[in-house]
């Protein structure tokens, strides 16, 4: 599984790098401004994930106030790659405070968003679009039919949603499977050993309903890369979690700390550092289409590009379900297959299809 391997995304003729560039970090503005790169440094990230074979870049409009979109569409256009790379880029957020309509996912929002992004990527078309957050008051059937018009207008190439409820992204797959639009093809969620939260709902609504999943702090915001411990005054370390942050990074569970010990040992056994690990569990998860990995440096990005260059071992991917496993809670439990081989099917073998089995064609 090498960077030069590109997959189908979501229910889509789209091919994308099993590893995305996030470039949150691009850029010195807005709430990314203690840890952002300016246009300088981050051309040596961007040119060494192109070198690598990598085609799928995400951004905001949210990130660094903007900088991102900006520093991203000039890089694009310097190495004259805008046809190779797929460019992802998302709206919600607010961009004027006070102008009630300068935020949230509204159709008046929508294409003022679309048409500032296009404008900062220096590009007259957006790869993938993307809702970036669920604002709870918007009708799903306005988002999607704004989304279906500005890929019929030629503005974006595919729609996709991003940290919305498993409800919500169903309802909106759906109504444009029935109505005809433009569908849904990526959704956008937090994923990673320390939060496995998505596999409740999304990660089956998704493959049911063909949304390829990029999953976004594929590191649990840093805590599995191993430079932080357990120490007398709770987490300890340099990075992000430390300072205030660290504090309530410092209420970690012992669940959590005897995850950090497996995946640790894990890494040892395979030779690779543990973010490695951490990374290539989640790029190869079922759902998952991509892993989006930002980086601070070209020896950063590398490493995080080395994280495909080995396979995962069944028993030691178990160890790693097992330690990072949350038992389901409330209705959740019932759909267990514990639960349902001990009371839907007692005395009875359900399950996959044998092999060579072909299943009915469906016309999408």
């Amino acid at each position: 599984m090498s960077m030069n391997h590109y997959y189908l995304l979501g229910r889509s003729g789209l091919r994308v790098s099993r590893l995305a560039l996030g470039t949150m970090n691009f850029g010195t503005g807005g709430f990314h401004a203690s840890y952002g790169k300016t246009e300088e440094e981050a051309r040596p990230i961007f040119r060494r994930y192109l070198e690598a074979g990598g085609n799928l870049i995400d951004t905001a409009d949210f990130y660094t106030a903007g900088e991102s979109e900006t520093i991203l569409g000039g890089l694009v256009a310097e190495a004259k790659v805008r046809d190779r790379v797929v460019i992802t880029t998302k709206f919600t957020n607010s961009v004027d405070p006070g102008d009630p309509n300068a935020g949230g996912n509204g159709r008046k929002h929508m294409i003022r968003a679309v048409e500032a992004s296009l404008r900062r990527l220096r590009t007259d078309y957006i790869d993938l679009f993307m809702m970036h957050t669920w604002d709870r008051i918007t009708p799903v059937e306005e988002v999607v039919r704004t989304l279906d018009d500005l890929t019929r207008a030629g503005k974006i190439r595919y729609a996709g949603l991003s940290d919305v409820p498993s409800w919500y992204a169903a309802r909106a797959q759906t109504y444009a499977e029935a109505h005809s639009l433009a569908p849904m093809v990526a959704l956008q969620l937090p994923y990673s050993l320390i939060d496995r939260t998505i596999e409740t709902e999304h990660v089956a609504m998704g493959q049911s309903l063909g949304l390829g999943i990029t999953a976004w702090s594929p590191l649990g915001g840093g805590f599995l890369t191993g430079k932080y411990r357990h120490g007398d005054q709770g987490l300890v370390g340099e990075g992000r979690l430390s300072g205030d942050a660290g504090a309530a990074g410092g209420s970690r569970t012992d669940r959590e700390w005897r995850l950090l010990a497996t995946l640790e040992s894990v890494a040892g056994e395979l030779g690779v550092t543990m973010a490695q690990v951490a990374v290539n569990w989640v790029a190869t998860q079922p759902g998952i289409a991509a892993a989006i990995a930002g980086a601070s440096s070209t020896g950063q990005l590398a490493a995080n590009l080395a994280a495909l260059d080995f396979e995962l071992p069944d028993e030691l991917r178990a160890k790693l379900d097992e330690a990072s496993a949350v038992p389901p809670r409330s209705v959740y439990q019932m759909f267990t297959p514990d639960y349902q081989s001990w009371l839907i099917s007692p005395g009875v073998k359900v399950g996959d299809k044998p092999a060579g089995y072909a299943p009915a064609v469906r016309n999408w």
